[in-house]
């Protein structure tokens, strides 16, 4: 079947073109910001409703800085080398996830700094909001076109624009299911209840880390980059596995710190 023909401006108002992409990243911090005032109004919870706002400030710096330089490091760096002035075309595509956990990781540092809260208390609250904006960032990258999956006879395969006449894995869609719906439902259980301090910012690494390495299977790789090694190896593969390794190590550090 056909991809949907949808065009990437939502909107257009004179010279003015709201993109869907940016629409989606728009959806993302909505809807961390009224999950993240909906849990510090919980008993217990140690934040405040009106500090919901500066953290997604903060963690929304993160995103974008460090998703566009991570994929312009990560992915692109030739091509942005010659072409400098679309570093910042954000609205095209382009950004990387790895690069803009960076990011985040350091805003949330820069945060819990300002607000004399450890890391992890911060991150531990950031983490089950997060699989808002990964889920609408994924529906972007489906209504662009872009980042799709390997050639397949699969009966759901879809043709993409710009990608030739074959069928292929709609990958993005794999990837709003597993980073979007299925990470929010594993970390909104989970944290649901008290856990130790950095256990929950773990199960995130752990299981973006294996859902981002098993749909690089059928994701087609950058073209720019193509396979690392073995015909099958990607740059997202070779990213999600520090993220595997480190958020497992770190469940159990947080549970051995505990007893």
């Amino acid at each position: 079947m056909l991809a949907p023909d949808i065009d990437p401006v939502a909107i257009q108002l004179g010279p003015l073109k709201v993109h869907w992409y940016g629409l989606m990243y728009l959806i993302g911090f909505l809807g961390a910001w009224w999950l993240g005032v909906y849990r510090a109004k919980r008993p217990g919870s140690g934040w405040q409703p009106q500090e919901i706002a500066d953290l997604l400030f903060y963690g929304a710096l993160g995103v974008i800085l460090g998703g566009r330089i991570g994929y312009v490091l990560f992915y692109n760096f030739g091509y942005y080398l010659d072409h400098p002035l679309e570093v910042v075309y954000i609205w095209a595509g382009g950004m990387s996830f790895h690069g803009g956990l960076l990011g985040v990781i350091t805003a949330m540092w820069l945060y819990g700094r300002r607000t004399r809260r450890t890391f992890f208390g911060v991150a531990d609250f950031v983490a089950p909001l997060t699989p808002i904006g990964l889920g609408a960032g994924r529906l972007g990258n489906f209504i662009n076109h872009e980042l799709w999956g390997r050639v397949t006879d699969v009966p759901w395969a879809m043709v993409f624009p710009n990608a030739g006449a074959l069928p292929r894995h709609p990958s993005q869609l794999y990837e709003f299911m597993l980073e979007g719906v299925a990470l929010f439902t594993i970390l909104w259980i989970f944290s649901r209840k008290s856990r130790p301090e950095a256990s929950v910012s773990g199960l995130f690494l752990l299981f973006y880390g294996l859902f981002r390495f098993t749909v690089e299977f059928v994701r087609e790789p950058d073209v720019q980059l193509g396979y690392l090694a073995f015909n099958w190896v990607t740059m997202g593969q070779v990213l999600s596995v520090p993220m595997i390794l480190f958020g497992a190590w770190l469940i159990r550090w947080a549970y051995k710190k505990v007893g």
